[in-house]
C-alpha cells in the first residue's frame, strides 16, 4: 500500500491550511511595485499538454488570470498541464526539470516562477517543464477573490501555527500530487522525443510550489526526482528516507512567512547522510523568483545551475 493510500484516512489537520495561507507568495512579495490585481484575459498556451488528471469537481468558476507586479498569474485552475520548454538540440544535456510555480495553492505565478525559470533553464541545456496544477477554488470576481484572499490572512496571523507534517500535507495535496506524479510519467513516456534521459529528471517548486517538490520527492513514490530545489519553501523537519534525492534549499533571511523558524528540513536532510545545500541570503523577502534585485537573493538560480552541475547534471547524456 502506498503512503497515500495508508494516509487517506488521517483527521483532515489545520496545518495544512495554516501553511496554505504562508505559502501564498502573492501576499509578501519582493517585488513590491504594481501590486494591484488587474484581471486579463486567458493567454494562448499553444504548447500546454493536457496531464489527464480529471477536473476539480467543486469549481465552478472558470481559470482566470491577472497580471500582478507586473508578471502574470493564474487562478481556478481545474485541469492540470504541462508545457515544455526544450532547449536548443546543440546546448541539450539530457536533464530535464519540472518547474512547479507558487501561489498558496490558491493562485500560480505562472510568469515570475514559471515560465521565466524554465526559459533559463532551457537556455542552460535542460529541458524544463512547467507544471500548472489544480488549485483551491477562490471566487470568480476579483473583489471577491481579493476579500477571500485577505480573510484567509487575517485567519492565518490570529490563529496558532502548527509545525507541517507530511502526514497533514500529504491528503491534502492529493490532487496537487497527482498532477506532479503525471508530469513525471509524461516526461518519461515521451523522454526519447524531448531528448531527456528518464534518470535525469528534477523538480524546482516556490513556495508552495516548493512544498509540493518536498511531498512528491516523499511520498510521490513512482515520480522519484533525480534531485529537488525548494525556493523561499517551508524548513519544517521532515522524515528523510535512505534514498532521498539531492535537495537545493535557498530563503532569505527577512522572508517574512518561513525565515527564523528553525532549520529542520536542512538538518533532517543531513542527518539522513543525503546530499544539501543551503542558500540563506540577507535580503530578498518572500516571491523574488525571477525578479531583477539588487540583492544577492538573485543569484539563486545561478547558485542551484552550478549545483546541478556539481552533480553531473550538465554533462551530455551518454
Amino acid at each position: 500500500m502506498n503512503i497515500l493510500a495508508r494516509l487517506n484516512g488521517l483527521t483532515r489537520s489545520t496545518a495544512f491550511g495554516m501553511m496554505v495561507g504562508l505559502a501564498c507568495s502573492i501576499a509578501t512579495p519582493a517585488h513590491a511595485q504594481n501590486d494591484k490585481m488587474v484581471p486579463v484575459a486567458v493567454p494562448d498556451q499553444p504548447n500546454a499538454i493536457v496531464l489527464g488528471t480529471g477536473n476539480l469537481p467543486d469549481n465552478a468558476a472558470p481559470e482566470s488570470w491577472h497580471r500582478q507586479y507586473e508578471k502574470l498569474f493564474a487562478r481556478n485552475v481545474t485541469v492540470a498541464t504541462l508545457t515544455p520548454f526544450l532547449p536548443d538540440p546543440a546546448k541539450a544535456n539530457g536533464t530535464a526539470v519540472v518547474v512547479a510555480p507558487g501561489g498558496g495553492f490558491r493562485t500560480l505565478s505562472m510568469e515570475n516562477e514559471g515560465w521565466d525559470v524554465a526559459r533559463a533553464l532551457a537556455d542552460r541545456g535542460v529541458a524544463a517543464f512547467v507544471l500548472k496544477y489544480r488549485l483551491v477554488p477562490t471566487p470568480e470576481g476579483m473583489p471577491a477573490f481579493e476579500k477571500s484572499m485577505a480573510d484567509m490572512f487575517a485567519g492565518v496571523a490570529s490563529a496558532p501555527r502548527p509545525p507541517m507534517t507530511m502526514e497533514s500535507a500529504v491528503p491534502q495535496l492529493a490532487p496537487q500530487i497527482a498532477d506532479s506524479r503525471a508530469a513525471f510519467a509524461l516526461i518519461r513516456k515521451r523522454a526519447g522525443e524531448w531528448h531527456v534521459n528518464p534518470d535525469r529528471i528534477g523538480m524546482v517548486g516556490f513556495s508552495a510550489g516548493a512544498m509540493l517538490t518536498l511531498v512528491t520527492a516523499l511520498a510521490g513514490e513512482d515520480a522519484k526526482p533525480a534531485f529537488i530545489g525548494t525556493i523561499y519553501g517551508p524548513l519544517a523537519a521532515v522524515k528523510v528516507p535512505a534514498d532521498a534525492p539531492p535537495i537545493f534549499v535557498a530563503l532569505a533571511a527577512d522572508d517574512p512567512l518561513f525565515a527564523g523558524k528553525g532549520m529542520g528540513l536542512i538538518e533532517s536532510w543531513t542527518a539522513a547522510k543525503r546530499p544539501a545545500e543551503f542558500h540563506l541570503y540577507e535580503q530578498g523577502g518572500h516571491g523574488f523568483g525571477m525578479y531583477p534585485k539588487e540583492t544577492t537573493s538573485t543569484g539563486w538560480f545561478d547558485a542551484f545551475v552550478k549545483w546541478m552541475g556539481m552533480h553531473g547534471m550538465l554533462k551530455p547524456a551518454q
